[in-house]
């Protein structure tokens, strides 16, 4: 059968008709254990009944009227994410690339409205920031810039978790430093909390702006509600998507009121982003996130799993080499290559999602079970055990 979809992605021969929490259902009716929730986007599983509640209810009002008018429900996203983090002010956007743009423009714009030539954002590499021309521009990995031409100007690519290149570099043209607490793609490489410490006051002591990407990160990936928040430290911009939306495309970008100041009306815009379907979705699934007893039971979780993958990589020590992240956010460095892992996980029928650096993602709903836990780890040990 000819497919007329664009081939820019190289799909699994599987799909799926209905989910169930941790478990997705294909048309043939093979239940899969989803350890990798949609890349961390499923973050209460699948159906979750809370979510299909506010999407149904709002789906019966009204689904989209444009930001040409007051829209109660993203006012409602909003006041919660301020309720629960660091920021004044949020722009609701529909994806993480989305976020991603305005980061950029956001905290170009900021120092343009001081009259200061900075524009130029530290980045590092191995960081996956989003698809557009601006964020393929800001992570510069060649597998996503290669062929595309003339790049958005004014980064500069350090190299991963190097403070010592970091504070060489910052210095007065710098506009930011952007940069994920804990790299998804790269392959689920969390950067230590004393660095994260160390990048927040180069940024005090120079002017820069710091922009953290939560995209994966957080909505209580890593047991807090997002990562930044086990080093004690705050961004002044803060890309959200993925697990916010639950499923829903949904993402923000978060700000202090200083950072965004520029953002004047005209400055940035959207048709969709912030539209009543998705941010009804976002705020049930924030107030069930931000309930510290969630969070908890994450961080209980997370240790089950991490103890179990421990265990795994003993019992397998030609497949694995060792267990890496945070919370809910974790990954399998290999010895063998990843890709082939995730299709050995199709015949023991679990998802998996592969990384760059050698790594197996697991990013499995916040939500599943410790009962569900024991059955991944134990369809893994299978799964590795048809590569040995």
């Amino acid at each position: 059968m000819i497919s007329h979809v664009l081939p820019t992605y190289n799909r699994a021969p599987i799909a799926f008709e209905r989910g169930e929490g941790a478990w997705a259902i294909a048309t043939d009716g093979t239940r899969y254990l989803d350890l990798g929730a949609g890349i961390a986007v499923n973050a209460l599983g699948h159906a979750n009944p809370a979510l299909v509640a506010a999407l149904t209810e709002q789906a019966g009002r009204i689904w989209h009227v444009s930001n040409l008018y007051q829209i109660p429900e993203q006012e409602r996203l909003a006041d919660l994410l301020v309720a629960h983090t660091f920021a004044d002010t949020v722009f609701v956007t529909n994806s993480g690339t989305e976020a991603a743009e305005l980061a950029i423009k956001m905290a170009r714009k900021y120092w343009s409205e001081k009259g200061e030539d900075r524009s130029e954002i530290l980045t590092f590499e191995g960081a996956f920031h989003g698809r557009s021309t601006g964020a393929i521009a800001a992570s510069g990995g060649e597998k996503m810039v290669k062929g595309f031409g003339p790049l958005m100007p004014g980064f500069v690519h350090l190299p991963w978790g190097d403070m010592d290149a970091l504070e060489a570099a910052i210095g007065p043209r710098t506009a930011a430093v952007m940069l994920e607490p804990v790299q998804g793609e790269g392959g689920i490489r969390p950067l230590p909390d004393a660095d994260l410490r160390r990048v927040r006051a180069l940024c005090d002591r120079t002017g820069a702006l710091l922009i953290l990407d939560e995209v994966q990160s957080g909505m209580g990936r890593t047991g807090k509600l997002f990562a930044h928040e086990w080093a004690g430290v705050t961004p002044d911009i803060m890309m959200v998507a993925k697990g916010i939306g639950g499923g829903f495309p949904l993402g923000a970008v978060l700000a202090t009121e200083a950072a965004a100041a520029g953002m004047a009306a005209g400055t940035h815009g959207s048709t969709y982003g912030g539209n009543p379907l998705a941010c009804a979705v976002g705020a049930r699934v924030m107030e069930i996130v931000a309930d510290p007893a969630f969070l908890s039971e994450v961080n209980r979780k997370a240790g089950l799993l991490r103890q179990k993958l421990e265990a795994l990589v003993a019992a397998h020590p030609e497949v694995f080499e060792s267990v890496r992240g945070q919370g809910l956010m974790l990954g399998l460095k290999c010895k063998v290559a990843p890709a082939d892992l995730v299709k050995a996980g199709y015949a023991e029928h679990i998802l998996t999602v592969p990384a760059g650096d050698g790594v197996l993602r697991l990013l499995p709903p916040l939500t599943i079970t410790d009962a569900e836990i024991a059955e991944a780890v134990q369809r893994l040990d299978r799964a590795a055990g048809r590569l040995e």
